[in-house]
């Protein structure tokens, strides 16, 4: 079986993440405000990662297998 191609595959996790990091800089900036850049960084990641691992990456995979081996 072939691999995805690289940037199709990097296309379609940007255009998740990129919408997702800022709803989710939207909502946590009043409880985060003040935290160091570190910090916050973390906990971001600490909440997409799972997202983008157990959801987001398997719907892709499976959703968009054809045109991501083309």
């Amino acid at each position: 079986m072939s691999q995805p191609k690289k940037w199709k595959f990097a296309f379609l996790i940007w255009i998740f993440i990129f919408p997702l990091i800022s709803l989710l800089s939207l909502l946590l900036n009043p409880f985060l405000y003040g935290v160091n850049l570190l910090v916050r960084n973390f906990i971001m990641t600490l909440i997409l990662v799972p997202i983008m691992a157990w959801f987001y990456i398997p719907y892709v995979n499976k959703k968009y297998f054809n045109w991501l081996r083309k």
